[in-house]
Parts: C-alpha cells; sequence; structure tokens
C-alpha cells in the first residue's frame, strides 16, 4: 500500500479481477449477502486529470455523479480515496467537462451489487472487455487500511481467484490499452 496517497472524505479497500465462473460467482455472491443483488447499468465518463482519476458516472434511469480518486494501480488490494459529488444536471456538466477537459474513455458495464458486511461485491459485465469481480472494503475515516485488506483478501479466498486473475488498472485502462 502506498501511504503518500492524499487524503480524502472516503477511503476503501478494491480488488479487481477477471472473473471465469459468473454463475458460480452469483451464487456465492448471494449467499454471502443473503439475497440477490441489485443490477444496475453504469456509464462511466473518465476525463484528463493532473492527479488521479475523474469520471462521471451515470446509472441509468436514477442518478449521476462526479467521481473523483486516486489509487494505485498494484494488481493486489489496495487503497482508494475518492470523493462523490451528486450531480443535478449530468449532460451539462459532461459537456463542461468535455471542453475543458477532454475525455479520455468511456466505459459502459451491467453491475450486479451485492453486500457482505461493509464490502461491495461487484460482478461487473463490461462492454468491450469481458466479465469482473471487485470488491469494494468501505471503510470507516478511523478504520486503518489493514482491516479492509484482511476483508478482501478472505472474500478472494472464498471465490477461489488466482494470481492470474487479478487486475490492477481500472476499466478505463484497460480499454485505453486494449487493440483498436
Amino acid at each position: 500500500m502506498n501511504a503518500n496517497l492524499p487524503t480524502g472524505p472516503r477511503q476503501n479497500v478494491e480488488l479487481k479481477a477477471r472473473l471465469v465462473d459468473l454463475p458460480g460467482a452469483r451464487a456465492l455472491a448471494a449467499r454471502l449477502s443473503g439475497g440477490p443483488p441489485e443490477i444496475i447499468a453504469q456509464v462511466d465518463t473518465y476525463f484528463a486529470c493532473a492527479h488521479g482519476r475523474l469520471k462521471l458516472r451515470t446509472i441509468v434511469g436514477d442518478h449521476s455523479e462526479l467521481i473523483a480518486y486516486v489509487r494505485t494501480d498494484e494488481i493486489a488490494p489496495r487503497a482508494s480515496r475518492y470523493r462523490i459529488i451528486p450531480v443535478p444536471d449530468a449532460a451539462a456538466l459532461g459537456d463542461a467537462l468535455s471542453a475543458a477537459l477532454g475525455v479520455l474513455v468511456i466505459v459502459e458495464k451491467r453491475r450486479e451489487i451485492s453486500l457482505y458486511n461493509n464490502v461491495r461485491i461487484h460482478l461487473d459485465q463490461v462492454q468491450g472487455l469481458g466479465t469482473f469481480l471487485e470488491f469494494e472494503a468501505v471503510l470507516e475515516a478511523h478504520q486503518p487500511l489493514a482491516v479492509g485488506e484482511l476483508q478482501v483478501r478472505e472474500l478472494a479466498r472464498q471465490f477461489g481467484l488466482l494470481p492470474e486473475h487479478l487486475v490492477g488498472g481500472s476499466y478505463s485502462d484497460l480499454l485505453l490499452a486494449a487493440p483498436s
């Protein structure tokens, strides 16, 4: 973990992996969370920025939010510090940010969200990339990152993740690196 990440109002510990068994992961996520997932469609527009990442997230048919975050791209549980700002007019903000900063990439995904204690389990079907599993252990400001790291590592064990499944970057990085 990089201790030099800037502080922010929220923090979590994340781990992302390519998913090889979607039905099995769905069954385990349902068992751990005690029920079916929330299913949403998300469109994330990433903008060029000098520090960290900046995206305008639209949850289709619901709401939009601006998310600024800083995270290392380790292929291991990693800290993410972030801010989420509700956006009442996503089209206008998107136009302004596009004009001022430029759009890097747009990520479209279908996300199944389950909650296990304070850990969000995401089963993501990402357009152009495939299917992924992501854990986000959401921590309170007073909780050490080690708490989230342990939770994420235990879930990785339960889901049978292997080192070759783990992914270090964001979906935006993967799309930008994908052959055209």
